[in-house]
């Protein structure tokens, strides 16, 4: 027979067991391990706060973005100094809609990706607008990584009572950790509420009170570094770019067709763009029982 201290020992153990099995309950679980040579390129979860590759890049190649040679050429520097491991900037791009700002930031992650070898390669996460409030525990993911990431948000964009931009503003400059050497963040936006501030001060003398909401948007937008405008194009800007794709993906039509119809569709839609120019073409290509190939990952040198 057990004596009294051995049951009382017995009873003791038991209740320590059935509180460890409660706060293993309790506690979080372990954040899963990302394999971040699955892909060049991820979405972030934050609801499985981990990422997912994203094996086919939806991008264009750089060849084919036509009429913005300037943002274009600046952007690619400023990724390729960050690849390099020199300083580099944020950067928004802002402006007219399907001119090409994101499938920008997609086209150069790719092209410069495809010139670095060693095991610092550089990845492409994707952040959605609704999760950057979720922007810290992304920021603790790459920290601790050897690879270089940009951090992607397609339309940027914030309304008077939201205030998920604080965040963001932590993230690029103002936190106690602050943004990560090997993280930089690329944004596109078609709002004008993320005004350069000249344009806000331009406001002001005009008597036109902002208010502190739109003050708080404006020094979120200082923390980009660089501020590449996309304007509308104008009709031989326009038929370029729609050539080029004809050229590319090797349609056979005649260039008097191909004009006529591409500026009649345009018409209709009220605009040129580099978007309004692929979805001619892809009109064309059907009607013509044309196969569009998508672009293929360029192999690393």
């Amino acid at each position: 027979m057990k004596s009294t201290s051995e049951l009382d020992g017995t009873a003791v153990m038991t209740v320590l067991k059935r509180i460890a099995d409660s706060l293993e309950r309790l506690a979080p679980p372990a954040r899963p391990a990302v394999d971040l040579e699955a892909a060049d390129a991820f979405v972030w979860a934050p609801t499985t706060d981990t990422l997912t590759a994203v094996k086919r890049v939806n991008r264009v190649d750089m060849g084919l973005l036509k009429g913005i040679d300037r943002v274009r050429d600046t952007l690619m520097e400023n990724t390729e100094r960050f690849a390099q491991g020199l300083p580099a900037n944020n950067a928004l791009l802002w402006g007219s809609r399907g001119m090409g700002k994101s499938s920008l930031v997609k086209a150069a992650h790719a092209s410069v990706a495809a010139t670095m070898d060693g095991p610092s390669g550089l990845k492409l996460v994707e952040i959605h607008r609704e999760d950057i409030e979720t922007l810290p525990e992304l920021m603790a993911i790459m920290r601790a990584s050897q690879h270089r990431f940009i951090v992607f948000c397609d339309d940027l964009s914030f309304d008077h009572d939201d205030t998920s931009y604080k965040s963001l503003k932590a993230v690029l400059d103002g936190g106690i950790e602050g943004r990560p050497d090997n993280v930089l963040f690329y944004a596109t936006s078609n709002r004008r509420h993320l005004l350069p501030r000249d344009m806000m001060d331009n406001e002001r003398s005009t008597s036109i009170n902002p208010g502190e909401a739109i003050e708080e948007k404006v020094s979120l937008s200082d923390r980009f570094g660089l501020w590449l405008g996309f304007h509308k194009c104008s009709q031989d800007e326009y038929l370029e770019m729609v050539r080029g794709y004809v050229k590319h993906h090797k349609i056979p039509v005649k260039d008097e067709q191909l004009e006529r119809e591409a500026l009649e569709w345009a018409t209709t839609r009220g605009s040129r763009s580099g978007r309004v120019a692929w979805q001619y073409v892809q009109d064309l290509a059907g009607r013509l029982r044309v196969q569009l190939e998508a672009p293929k990952a360029k192999k690393k040198k």
